[in-house]
């Protein structure tokens, strides 16, 4: 690429692990292998830590720019991309560091090697950060393709409760649609397979829900995320957000109308494909998603009202619920 310069931005909340990668970053320095003649290739290279804010709207790339400028971290309008005028208005590629990281061992093996994982168009390795209702959460590279039942029942040690227990699924970060449990059988972990089943591979942050989790309440709270992290440029996801999460706020309780469902539905086509960068777009389809696989739910609380008790009993048989004082200090309100 003939770059002389390369930013590792982190997330500010990562402080020990910005501590670590900086110290590594100094100990490439002293080895020779990062500077003037960087590995003794005549070339020299620099390699910068940037630690961020935590403004989530900042992993998108030019609003990431915007902040390693010194700027709000605002996305920017396109063109002109990056790869023409970037980080000071330089050519500049932004890639994430799981693709960096692997680029080395793909040269090293060869392409073959690699498109040797997974299926047809959806080839190579892929970290799965899994979490939620499971007994052991953790972040593995693991081959694409893979199904979600054996990448949870082999990394994971299985759903708690049992793979019975097992209500819901995000596959890929809190910005793809929902997953009901008939969907997550046989679906395996790659974009196509996903895309298939109504969601998407995305960041591949898989979040494991069971039959005790309340994912009204869920989406409910992703909505208030997504309006918290809006930067507020383009109208559509500054207001939509907003009307998102108070429809919502009033289904969680029992206390909207089945007219809004159709509603919501709306609003989110709205926000959807209107804004410059795609927060619009991962504010939007967890509320598809709701309504997509989760309608019943919602039409169950309109019609009988919302039942904070359902959501607080033991997640299976024999379990005990560590914060039923709490529950039950907290039902009413």
């Amino acid at each position: 690429m003939r770059a002389r310069a390369a930013y590792i931005y982190i997330r500010g909340e990562f402080f020990n692990e910005a501590v670590i990668l900086d110290e590594a970053i100094h100990e490439a320095y002293q080895k020779g292998f990062l500077g003037k003649n960087a590995c003794g290739s005549g070339y020299d290279f620099d390699v910068y830590l940037h630690r961020g804010a935590g403004a989530y709207i900042c992993g998108e790339e030019t609003a990431l720019i915007e902040s390693l400028e010194g700027k709000q971290g605002k996305p920017r309008l396109k063109p002109p991309f990056p790869a023409n005028t970037g980080l000071y208005g330089c050519p500049t590629t932004v890639t994430n560091v799981e693709t960096v990281a692997v680029s080395p061992t793909i040269l090293r093996r060869g392409a073959s090697w690699f498109n040797g994982f997974g299926m047809p168009n959806n080839a190579g390795t892929k970290l799965f950060c899994i979490s939620g209702h499971v007994n052991n959460p953790c972040t593995v590279e693991e081959e694409m393709s893979i199904t979600l039942r054996e990448l949870i029942e082999k990394h994971c040690g299985g759903v708690r409760g049992g793979w019975e227990n097992l209500q819901a699924c995000i596959p890929g970060g809190s910005s793809v649609p929902i997953m009901d449990e008939a969907t997550c059988q046989d679906v395996m972990m790659d974009f196509d397979d996903l895309k298939n089943a109504g969601s998407g591979l995305g960041t591949a942050a898989v979040t494991i829900f069971d039959k005790s989790f309340d994912v009204v309440a869920g989406i409910r709270r992703l909505a208030h995320f997504y309006r918290h992290e809006s930067c507020g440029q383009c109208t559509p996801c500054r207001e939509g957000t907003g009307w998102l999460e108070q429809i919502l706020e009033r289904m969680e309780v029992g206390e909207a109308s089945k007219e809004e469902i159709p509603m919501l539905e709306e609003i989110s086509r709205q926000i959807e494909g209107h804004t410059i960068c795609a927060l619009g777009d991962a504010a939007a389809w967890p509320v598809q998603g709701l309504i997509r696989r989760f309608k019943h739910e919602l039409e169950d609380r309109i019609e009988n009202g919302a039942n904070p008790e359902k959501y607080h009993q033991p997640a299976w048989p024999g379990a005990k619920f560590e914060n039923a004082d709490w529950v039950k200090k907290h039902a009413d309100a």
